[in-house]
């Protein structure tokens, strides 16, 4: 199986109608917009039927069918879902894109947007919604669809007023995390990203990677570690035990299998690192898999089991 990716990195260039304040758009995935990418706009991004891994900032995790998720201004994000070669999933993305500024200047004359300031400041290291909160947000982005003029804007507002309100969310990337945004530091990430992506069960090597980039392994190390808020063996330690995760869920292949699948060439440091990550050996995150498809988890369990 192989991953498609994205292989430039690039600032968004998003563009409303005349007629709008905000952007409402489902979009096919792959296509030329899936891709790391940073713009001022702030983005509510909803998946309704696919899995993946989502970056933002410094923050790598799973999402999975119904995931929904506020990235804030000029924070690098992209949402990546294993496919296989010519594979397409239709409409896997909704998004919807607005500039703050816009709301800033309409609260001069509309005081009441004036308390989403706090909500757009948490935003800036992106926000994901779960519970009750996540639901209803979901009903609000898709009714959105066939809606028009003041009807769609009025819904828009109300779904910016519940994800402010809810406490019902988690925080995304560090406050740590301060990336170089300049196009050719992100196209060099991005590029590292994809080999990365499309290699996980191979010898993925630091050396090499600097190579391909045009830099010294010591520039490289430094240089990963501003852009990710990661160091470049954390990084792809935290994305092969995604994937070790995902092939646990959904297949029924070995642990010593995955654990060669997903590039690592001992079962004891396999274990070890997933322990670190999950607290839960692969045996016990499957079995807990298993029974989460037949009934709820507590809550306690579910968050050990988040990348």
């Amino acid at each position: 199986m192989s991953v498609i990716s994205p292989t430039v990195a690039r600032f968004e260039y998003v563009l409303t109608g005349a007629d709008e304040s905000f952007l409402w758009r489902r979009d096919d995935y792959p296509w030329e917009r899936n891709v790391w990418n940073f713009h001022p706009e702030v983005e509510i991004h909803y998946i309704p039927n696919a899995s993946g891994v989502l970056l933002a900032g410094d923050h790598v995790g799973a999402f999975t069918p119904g995931h929904i998720s506020v990235i804030g201004s000029n924070l690098p994000h992209d949402w990546v879902t294993p496919l296989g070669p010519d594979e397409r999933i239709p409409g896997r993305d909704i998004v919807i894109q607005f500039l703050p500024a816009k709301l800033e200047q309409a609260s001069a004359f509309l005081p009441e947007l004036a308390g989403l300031r706090d909500f757009l400041a948490r935003a800036q290291r992106g926000l994901s919604f779960k519970g009750r909160a996540r639901e209803q947000a979901e009903a609000l982005i898709l009714g959105m669809e066939f809606q028009t003029g003041s009807v769609r804007l009025s819904t828009f507002l109300s779904l910016l007023s519940l994800l402010r309100d809810t406490d019902e969310y988690d925080t995304l990337s560090s406050e740590a995390y301060v990336p170089d945004l300049s196009y050719g530091s992100l196209e060099a990430l991005q590029q590292v990203f994809a080999y990365i992506f499309a290699n996980l069960s191979e010898d993925i090597r630091l050396p090499d990677m600097a190579r391909m980039v045009g830099m010294s392994d010591s520039a490289f190390s430094r240089f990963f570690k501003k852009n990710s808020g990661h160091s470049f063996t954390d990084h792809v330690n935290k994305l092969r035990i995604w994937k070790a995760g995902q092939l646990l869920t959904d297949t029924s292949m070995p642990i010593t299998d995955i654990c060669f699948e997903v590039g690592y060439r001992n079962l004891s440091n396999f274990n070890r690192v997933f322990l670190r990550h999950h607290n839960l050996t692969p045996s016990r995150y499957r079995k807990l898999s298993t029974n989460r498809r037949t009934f709820p988890l507590p809550q306690t369990v579910t968050d050990n089991m988040r990348v």
